[in-house]
């Protein structure tokens, strides 16, 4: 299945306008092709861990090399801390870019037991608390089922109610006013996963996220590969805006992960 890798830039493109200058909980006031999206450092994060996978890369050397050439792309605090230092020790993060980088562990693995590994190896980098391990773990194997054909009761009865349970019974209009802007990965996975179970196709699932009115440019990154493994198409034109924002060594990434 092609364009894998995009399904995670494009929702991190969508979303980019609305997380801090522009946040709404407005789902018609979310324009898909807006002026000012662009690629932040969730892409940029899934592109090099998909590049360490691919190449049989050092995943935490790889991830900070390729951060650091591209330093103004809205890292967190204490991830910015991180690329500055060259010993790299992991700082036990349970922030959602755990959830937001690690998609390939789920487009390269073999079976179930590889996706998890493949995703805990993604995470331990920086995100070596149990809640940042869990949120890549629970990302990546929703990908996964979706790729081989599972549907959404199974994502919600084996993924959600599993890995977050207090989740389990939650609709999208339980907790859609009150949403805060959160970055941590239980805060951010189980609506990611919710945006997705309640979406009637992949921008739909983009929309939905988005106008939480939350992490709007990651809880799309993390959405957005849920909803395209499901509904295996995306639009044109998105593929298209994407494509003419992210960088060269992105697409021969992208290009790379199709031929598989």
């Amino acid at each position: 299945m092609k364009d894998l890798l995009l399904s995670v830039a494009i929702g991190d493109i969508c979303g980019v306008p609305y997380e801090f200058d522009y946040p709404t909980k407005n789902y018609n006031a979310v324009n898909l092709l807006h002026s000012e999206a662009d690629y932040s450092d969730d892409s940029i994060c899934t592109f090099a861990i998909a590049e360490a996978f691919l190449k049989d890369l050092d995943v935490s050397e790889n991830l900070w090399k390729r951060c650091r050439q591209d330093p103004h792309r809205g890292y967190g605090g204490r991830f910015r801390g991180w690329l500055m230092t060259e010993d790299r020790i992991p700082y036990n993060s349970l922030g959602n870019g755990s959830a937001m980088r690690c998609a390939s562990a789920a487009f390269i693995a073999k079976d179930a037991n590889e996706c998890e590994e493949l995703a805990i190896c993604s995470a331990m980098p920086t995100h070596n608390h149990d809640e940042g391990v869990k949120g890549a773990v629970a990302t990546a194997l929703t990908i996964y089922h979706l790729l081989h054909g599972k549907d959404k009761e199974y994502i919600k009865t084996e993924i959600l109610s599993k890995y977050y349970p207090k989740w389990a019974n939650k609709q999208y209009k339980d907790f859609h006013d009150d949403f805060p802007f959160n970055e941590t990965c239980p805060l951010t996975v189980p609506p990611a996963i919710i945006c997705f179970l309640e979406s009637k196709d992949y921008s739909d699932c983009l929309k939905l996220a988005i106008s939480l009115g939350g992490d709007a440019d990651t809880l799309a990154a993390i959405a957005g590969p849920m909803a395209y493994a499901y509904y295996k198409t995306m639009p044109q034109e998105l593929i298209d805006n994407a494509k003419n924002k992210l960088p060269l060594w992105m697409l021969d990434i992208y290009e790379e992960m199709n031929l598989l």
